[in-house]
């Protein structure tokens, strides 16, 4: 199986791109985590965002970096995107129950629920191999 079939097989949406912008974290030669940037579609535009991810495998936190919507910016907010903070891939990620929905950006907030859960995903079969 290939690794984005595995990816989609975790996280149960398809890596789109063959790359993907990742940085490793190192402090004095350990590894510490990753960053990795990522876009989805919002409801037209691309949502940019970056995930810390400890090594692990733990959401450290999540940054909105562009926002190119018209509406539903609050998944910026902080409190939204510390819902994510510690979740792994074994957690849920379904909107509305384990991940706040925000009224007027609902597509933003699936498809950012989705991406985390797939850049997670992504670590496991990529980063930690």
């Amino acid at each position: 199986m290939s690794k984005k079939n595995q990816i989609k097989s975790l996280a149960g949406v398809r890596q789109r791109f063959d790359e993907q912008e990742v940085y490793k974290m190192e402090k004095n030669g350990n590894l510490v985590g990753w960053t990795i940037i990522d876009n989805v579609v919002g409801k037209h535009e691309f949502i940019t965002y970056a995930v810390g991810i400890d090594a692990t495998g733990k959401v450290t936190g999540i940054e909105v970096l562009s926002y190119r919507e018209t509406h539903g910016a609050q998944i910026r907010m902080q409190p939204w995107r510390d819902m994510f903070v510690g979740k792994t891939l074994s957690d849920k990620f379904k909107l509305n129950k384990d991940i706040p929905n925000i009224s007027g950006a609902t597509l933003s907030c699936r498809n950012v629920t989705d991406g985390v859960k797939r850049l997670l995903a992504l670590h496991q079969v990529v980063l930690q191999s």
